[in-house]
């Protein structure tokens, strides 16, 4: 029987940078506020830390500092997909070298593929790794998305270990953890849905909002972990406001601003994504705020 790669909160960090450069100063000061807020986990070169935009050779340096950084104190998931399966399995296979404890593998997007081919997709490259995958779901961006009938025959890989799911598609993910039990697990990529997907069996999150809650989100997953659905959902809820209003724009652009705007000074985002409108800012405001987040 599979072990999860991790439970409860695994933050999808973002990638600090300064003048076009990443800033491993400010990186390693974020792991460290992301361990002492309680996460299990630290996925690193993810959307948040907005991987489309980094050179094969930035990413894989910073995935092998964010390992040695972190040195055991957590899980360190480094994001590894693409839409070429040859660069997928590169950047999997420097992050095994690096030491990485998994991978976080998003399905090919633009030139896409069927669901045979997401099948062979991530086959190919589990069989050439010996750390495990954790597959990515998010037909927002990538315009595809599996089926349980797929999710159903990755599972039976050794190395697939389980799924990010950030579809928003509920039937979708309760098929799923259904159909494959234990040979396949579900954390949600999407933070307003922890605690229902919790509720029917997800292991926890990928989230972005626990870049500056790191604690708030550990509780959540805690309280579900336990059984104690009642604080998790009180929590949650409470929270609610803000999880929404970091994704009012694309992801990481409202969590970077507003990051900077706690004084966390993560740096400027890499184009095409730009500054905030000022209506969705003004909003943002109002819910970091109305969380004791901003003074």
């Amino acid at each position: 029987m599979k072990i999860p790669v991790f439970t409860g909160c695994g933050t999808a960090i973002v990638t600090p940078f300064r003048d076009g450069k990443v800033d491993y100063k400010k990186l390693g000061e974020l792991i460290d506020f992301q361990i002492a807020g309680g996460v299990a986990a630290i996925i690193i070169c993810g959307t948040t830390g907005e991987s489309s935009t980094q050179s094969l050779e930035e990413h894989t340096a910073t995935v092998d500092y964010c390992v040695k950084y972190v040195n055991n104190r957590v899980k360190v998931v480094a994001g590894a997909g693409s839409n070429d399966t040859h660069d997928a399995l590169f950047l999997s296979q420097e992050a095994e070298r690096s030491g990485a404890n998994a991978l976080l593998m998003v399905t090919p997007y633009y030139n896409k593929t069927t669901q045979s081919g997401l099948i062979k997709h991530y086959t190919f490259v589990a069989d050439r790794v010996s750390i495990p995958i954790i597959m990515y779901n998010v037909p927002s961006r990538t315009g595809m998305t599996f089926t349980v009938d797929t999710y159903k025959e990755l599972s039976k890989h050794p190395n697939i270990n389980g799924v990010k799911e950030a579809s928003g598609n509920l039937n979708l993910a309760c098929g799923a953890i259904a159909s494959c039990g234990d040979e396949l697990f579900f954390w949600s990529g999407n933070d307003s849905d922890i605690v229902p997907l919790m509720s029917v069996g997800a292991k926890g999150v990928i989230s972005t909002s626990s870049n500056i809650v790191p604690s708030v989100v550990s509780d959540i997953t805690r309280f579900a972990l336990e059984g104690d659905f009642a604080k998790a959902a009180q929590l949650h809820l409470k929270y609610f406001d803000l999880f929404e209003k970091l994704f009012i724009e694309v992801n990481p652009i409202p969590l970077k601003t507003a990051m900077n705007l706690m004084g966390m000074e993560v740096g400027e985002l890499r184009m095409p994504l730009c500054d905030m409108e000022p209506g969705n800012l003004d909003k943002l405001k109002k819910s970091l705020e109305a969380a004791g987040l901003l003074k």
